[in-house]
């Protein structure tokens, strides 16, 4: 049986949180790897609908107190962890009072979207990072699902590229026929911006839109995965308009899932 390390990272998992298909997969995957024999590591957003006394959330104190930049500002970092139940398996989740205490995910009780949805996805990124450093915990692949983890395999190739804990990790992207239609400030590219990434590998974030994080994710991730047989118009052109060989178009419908991903996992391994 493998014994590869896999860091799953999220906006959502069941049973804390659950608004698209997102939550299920992150829940019901980790699992059948685990069972296959791989060590799992998950970490999603500490989102302020999710009841921390009902759910035992607890802050890990020797993993929080880190600051983590976005543009010009520092925002401290917290984490907190959970069991799922009937499961061997722990969720870390990612805080901070500013971004994350909110009692919606995206969308204000108006359905306006968040103006600092990217700024979120920015310090949920460069957080997983930091957070996975600080446990020495070093993944060989780290699965990135939906939008709001898609800047995480830039940073791995590029400020992160050197480092030990991440120097030898595969990054997979997985999208989902999640949409949204906002864009954000033109800002954007200067808070994203981090050590040894160049105005020219931003490019695609210049639309500052959900497309340009996705891309960003595809270009720089080893697979990306098309999460999903129905899709909108919209984000089918995207998947199909990025010239790389390195998409799968759908696990979906196959015999057995797992399987799928547990030969997927070890073939970018060797």
């Amino acid at each position: 049986m493998s014994k590869l390390r896999i860091l799953y990272v999220a906006s959502e998992i069941n049973p804390f949180l659950q608004t698209s298909k997102v939550a299920d997969f992150v829940r019901k995957l980790p699992q059948a790897m685990q069972e296959r024999g791989m060590e799992i590591r998950i970490l999603v957003p500490r989102f302020g609908l999710i009841n921390e006394r009902k759910n035992r959330l607890h802050e890990v104190v020797r993993l929080s107190g880190i600051n983590i930049a976005v543009g010009e500002e520092e925002k401290p970092l917290v984490i907190k962890v959970a069991s799922i139940p009937n499961a061997k398996l722990q969720v870390y989740f990612i805080d901070n009072e500013d971004y994350f205490h909110r009692k919606s995910i995206f969308f204000d009780k108006d359905n306006r979207f968040f103006a600092d949805n990217d700024e979120r996805a920015i310090f949920f990124c460069k957080g997983v990072i930091e957070t996975v450093k600080k446990l020495g915990w070093a993944p060989d692949i780290v699965h990135c699902n939906d939008w709001m983890t898609s800047l995480i395999p830039m940073y791995l190739k590029t400020t992160y590229r050197k480092d030990p804990i991440f120097k030898s990790a595969k990054t997979v992207f997985s999208i989902y026929n999640n949409y949204f239609a906002h864009k954000f400030d033109a800002s954007l590219l200067e808070k994203v911006k981090m050590l040894d990434i160049e105005d020219e590998m931003l490019l695609h974030l210049k639309t500052a839109d959900i497309e340009g994080f996705l891309r960003v994710g595809i270009e720089y991730a080893d697979v990306t995965i098309k999460a999903g047989e129905e899709f909108n118009d919209k984000l089918t052109e995207l998947f199909e308009s990025v010239d790389t060989n390195k998409k799968i178009t759908s696990f979906e419908g196959e015999a057995d899932l797992a399987d799928s991903y547990y030969n997927l996992y070890n073939e970018l391994t060797n």
